[in-house]
């Protein structure tokens, strides 16, 4: 049996369906930062991470939407290299 642990960060990514994405996009926004398109990540408390996942089990049809949620101890847990222009934009902007 796996031990439970608090997780405290964590990517989330989406390819949701055209009718959905918009509903998905703002569960994840009110939890996290927006890195890219359909990327958030950021700081999130193991209650919060069990409210977003029930919020977005509401929206999504998981027959044909998907999401993975990448969960992590802390920031300081992975090592991060970008390649290319940031579009700094994305923070703010829906795609």
């Amino acid at each position: 049996m796996t031990p439970k642990m608090n997780y405290n960060y964590a990517f989330v990514f989406y390819d949701i369906g055209e009718g959905r994405v918009h509903k998905v996009f703002k569960i994840c926004k009110k939890y996290f930062h927006h890195h890219q398109k359909s990327v958030f990540r950021g700081p999130i408390t193991p209650a919060n991470l069990i409210k977003l996942k029930a919020e977005i089990k509401k929206v999504i049809d998981d027959t044909v939407d998907y999401v993975t949620i990448i969960k992590l101890l802390n920031q300081n847990a992975f090592d991060e290299e970008a390649i290319g222009k940031k579009d700094y934009a994305s923070d703010s902007d829906f795609i």
